[in-house]
């Protein structure tokens, strides 16, 4: 039951919120001057979990288990250790269950920052400029992420909680594999609807394409370089596959118009040879070379069909290669193997976000098709879950001076309350600590 909300109450939510928006930002700071680049999150997931620990919500927190997770069909191939691979949820369960339940979820791993001399200022020392506030993980996704508590705080200071259970997640590898949110599912996380507050610039996600993550393998025959012309470069030949993966990129950008949502995205399927590496010594003719490969692939798509694809196309150029054809590359996967979604039109938690959005920025709400990785696949086609991916305007994300603007982040936290409020509900604070976080 959705819970219609009188104009004065909308104007006191947004209120609340923008009262609560200094805090807000020092949050987001504290959590942005974590490095939470993969390996490292448990520092900032500490955080996040007194975060709400103080707040009294009720607390979990584990680290994800392959064993738990590898055989469904969300998983996708890890080759690292997940010991401090740890997710946190905190639960506010209502006093009187009478609202729809609600996922709030964000993801704390951040990518890497590059080379540092590249960053106006340190990167997880958080700058503001004018309407942004600067640093890595900062759009993508810490202050969605910490939006998310806020607009609960902004209730709270009002003297209400959410009349039915919602789950605070923040989960992590949503930039590398989705194991994170995958987890929370299998842990037995569900509710009526998820939101995700991702960089989306204040607009709905209605289609997202699926990701695969693939490292080439090539081993080539070394000798001394006075003698180059005896051996074989890895080098050369791994660099010669590149030409017949953009030829199949080629192939899968024509058939954009047979996807629905995707005919008119200029260039929705990206081969990004993202990480090369090989070879031990200047002067001898390299024995191996990989290559990191991150490839877009269309909802519908089954990951083991388009990897079928990529193994057939990278086998036909090797009988080609005079080397190759006798040494045929390698091809692992070792992450993202994640198919993609459609966000069907027309479900109740998108109305009521549309007029959340209506009210928090006074205009309508528009949806768009974005050909990046989001853990929104793991809702819609595992949850059974209408996942709402959309947040606030960014620069830079994965770039240098990745940056947020606080403006957007600020009706995007608005939106995040008012939808709360009509979605959920509301009833009488019960918890004291909440108002005084």
């Amino acid at each position: 039951m959705t819970q219609a909300l009188s104009p004065a109450r909308v104007e006191q939510i947004l209120d609340a919120v923008d009262r609560g928006f200094e805090q807000q930002i020092a949050f987001t700071k504290k959590m942005m001057s974590l490095d939470s680049t993969r390996g490292h999150e448990a520092k900032a997931q500490a955080c996040f979990y007194d975060a709400l620990n103080a707040r009294g919500y009720v607390m979990d927190r584990w680290s994800i288990d392959v064993d738990e997770i590898q055989s469904h069909p969300g998983f996708s191939p890890v080759k690292v250790n997940y010991d401090d691979a740890i997710n946190v949820v905190g639960t506010h369960h209502p006093d009187n269950e009478k609202g729809r339940s609600l996922i709030l979820n964000g993801h704390v791993d951040v990518v890497p920052t590059g080379p540092l001399d590249m960053w106006t200022r340190p990167p997880f020392e958080p700058w503001t400029e004018g309407d942004w506030l600067f640093g890595r993980g900062g759009a993508d996704m810490k202050a969605g992420l910490c939006a998310n508590v806020a607009a609960l705080d902004a209730l709270a200071t009002l003297g209400f909680q959410p009349a039915a259970r919602v789950h605070l997640q923040s989960v992590t590898e949503e930039e590398c594999t989705g194991n994170g949110a995958l987890s929370a599912l299998v842990r037995g996380y569900r509710a009526d609807a998820a939101l995700i507050p991702e960089p989306e610039e204040n607009m709905l996600v209605r289609a997202n394409t699926g990701v695969i993550w693939f490292r080439i393998h090539v081993r080539g025959r070394p000798v001394h370089v006075r003698e180059a012309g005896k051996g074989a470069n890895a080098i050369e030949a791994a660099v010669s596959i590149i030409p017949a993966l953009k030829a199949l990129e080629k192939r899968w950008n024509a058939e954009k118009a047979s996807h629905r949502y995707f005919g008119d995205v200029g260039h929705p399927i990206n081969f990004n040879i993202g990480k090369i590496a090989g070879g031990d010594w200047a002067s001898s003719v390299p024995s191996w070379c990989s290559m990191d490969v991150r490839v877009a692939i269309y909802p519908g798509v089954d990951p083991r069909e388009a990897a079928n694809d990529i193994e057939t196309c990278i086998k036909a150029h090797a009988k080609t290669h005079p080397f190759l054809q006798h040494n045929p590359p390698q091809v692992e996967y070792n992450g993202f193997f994640a198919e993609g979604y459609v966000l069907e039109e027309g479900s109740d938690a998108e109305k009521v976000l549309g007029q959340a959005h209506a009210q928090s920025f006074g205009s309508s709400l528009e949806s768009f098709v974005t050909p990046g990785y989001l853990d929104g696949r793991v809702f819609v086609l595992y949850g059974d879950c209408p996942c709402l991916v959309y947040g606030p305007v960014s620069k830079n994300i994965h770039a240098f001076d990745e940056c947020v603007s606080l403006e957007s982040l600020k009706r995007i936290t608005g939106t995040i309350a008012l939808f709360v409020a009509a979605w959920c509900g509301l009833e009488p604070l019960t918890q004291p600590s909440r108002r005084l976080a």
